[in-house]
């Protein structure tokens, strides 16, 4: 039996409530690592999302920068499936799952400052599995592509 609402409602539900409130960012951001602790370890700071969007940001501060004085590769690359991932969550129907089967990144630029990555969507038609391929494009406060990460999903429905 499908479940009537899928985590991607709920999440919007849980954004669009939360955004209305004094400090409902703050409290986003923390639920969500709650849900999502590896996700949390660079507390990302959703900035928009609906269904197959998401726009996220990323503060640059110590915790996430490597030796050459920039944010981390990896803390690129978590932003990026974070980005992918709200983006599908909230674009896929009932009765749909995914999940992560690849992932690959292209480093631009050095990243600087706040970054915000942005994905969008648009879900098949999910009659047995398949791949699908999101793309979240990172940008620098200047709108400079910093990096670009595709991510592959493997999307089917939920066994009943």
């Amino acid at each position: 039996m499908a479940e009537p609402q899928g985590p991607g409602a709920r999440l919007l539900s849980s954004w669009q409530r939360a955004r209305r409130l004094p400090f409902g960012d703050a409290l986003f951001t923390w639920a969500l690592g709650r849900m999502v602790p590896y996700t949390a370890s660079i507390a990302p700071k959703v900035l928009e999302l609906r269904p197959g969007f998401a726009r996220v940001a990323l503060a640059d501060r110590r915790s996430v920068r490597n030796h050459l004085d920039s944010v981390h590769a990896i803390a690129l690359a978590n932003l990026g499936e974070f980005a992918s991932g709200a983006a599908m969550i909230t674009a896929l129907p009932a009765g749909v799952r995914s999940i992560v089967t690849g992932l690959s990144i292209e480093y631009l630029k050095k990243a600087r400052g706040t970054l915000v990555a942005e994905a969008s969507v648009t879900v098949p038609a999910v009659t047995g599995d398949l791949e699908h391929v999101v793309q979240a494009e990172i940008r620098d406060g200047a709108g400079d592509p910093v990096a670009r990460v595709v991510v592959r999903w493997r999307l089917s429905p939920r066994e009943a």
